[in-house]
């Protein structure tokens, strides 16, 4: 089966990206032309439509490019050791926790801003714009 060459907005197109993700991609090197057109447009094939789709859905279970660049594998298109794979899951499991953290401790802060405009809008203030305005946090 003959590999199919794409330019740039083909790709992106198949891959359901904007050519400028695939650009960006290319500039770090995570994705790169095979070849070039009689008209010297930038060709990828079908690696690279697989590479895109990889990265895509890399990242949607929170893996960031620099672990995409790594369960690329390297130069020498060696796949990373599965305990690699682990190490980089450990890493993004402890951001989440600390995502998670930091997201509880901004609902409890929103929580008593709302009690705290609640109760100040009975005497005809915004307790949270009063104490915005004061360059304070609402607590």
């Amino acid at each position: 089966m003959a590999d199919n060459r794409y330019t740039i907005s083909q790709l992106a197109r198949v891959a359901d990206v904007p050519t400028t993700t695939v650009r960006y991609y290319e500039r770090i090197g995570l994705v790169e032309p095979e070849d070039r057109s009689t008209g010297n447009y930038r060709l990828y094939s079908d690696e690279s439509l697989g590479k895109l789709k990889f990265i895509r859905a890399a990242q949607a279970i929170g893996f960031t490019l620099e672990d995409v660049k790594s369960l690329l594998g390297s130069d020498d298109n060696r796949s990373p050791a599965c305990g690699d794979v682990q190490t980089l899951i450990e890493d993004r499991l402890a951001d989440i926790e600390d995502r998670l953290k930091d997201l509880r401790q901004v609902k409890r802060v929103l929580k008593s801003a709302l009690e705290h405009c609640r109760q100040s809008e009975k005497r005809g203030e915004c307790h949270v714009l009063q104490t915005l305005e004061g360059g304070s946090s609402a607590k």
